[in-house]
């Protein structure tokens, strides 16, 4: 009698299966007549990443320019940062948070130096660490120049004003 429930189980089986690809294709069909699968991203779009070769890392190259992620080796990072330095510290009004900025890029550039670089050819680290008293002088001297220049331009636009007339007085 187990060989015949068996054989029952597999013939349901194989019977479940084709009614489940039938019914699946049903529910599909009656998706697309409701317009579900109308306003879909990428939709009139060939599908990315089905080129001659398979690339298996090809979700995270994705994932990396739809979120707009910089992933750059320590060497490049520094360059990049070296770049940008002056322009964050220009953003920062106390004194003791630029020493601290600027000693926390050293700590990386001296990281950098230190570890080996990335992958058999990796960037060599050419970024040089930074002076903080040098760096809070030219922090200092560039805050001068833009209240001056801020000041100047207050300046110009109040003398560019005619003047106010008072409502009180007689002409």
């Amino acid at each position: 009698m187990p060989a015949r429930d068996e054989r029952t189980g597999a013939s349901a089986a194989a019977a479940r299966i084709a009614n489940q690809s039938s019914w699946v294709d049903q529910q599909l069909r009656i998706a697309m007549e409701r317009g579900d699968f109308d306003d879909l991203p990428g939709y009139g779009k060939p599908i990315e990443g089905l080129g001659v070769e398979h690339d298996p890392d090809w979700w995270i190259k994705k994932l990396v320019e739809r979120e707009q992620i910089a992933i750059l080796p320590p060497a490049l990072q520094l360059r990049k940062d070296d770049a940008e330095l002056d322009a964050r510290l220009d953003r920062i009004n106390v004194e003791s948070e630029v020493r601290r900025e600027v000693e926390d890029f050293n700590a990386r550039v001296r990281k950098a130096i230190y570890t080996p670089p990335t992958g058999p050819s990796g960037p060599p680290v050419i970024t040089q660490r930074r002076d903080v008293e040098a760096e809070v002088v030219a922090w200092r001297e560039r805050r001068t120049a833009r209240v001056e220049a801020q000041h100047a331009a207050r300046e110009a636009a109040r003398a560019a004003e005619p003047p106010k007339r008072r409502w009180w007085r007689r002409s």
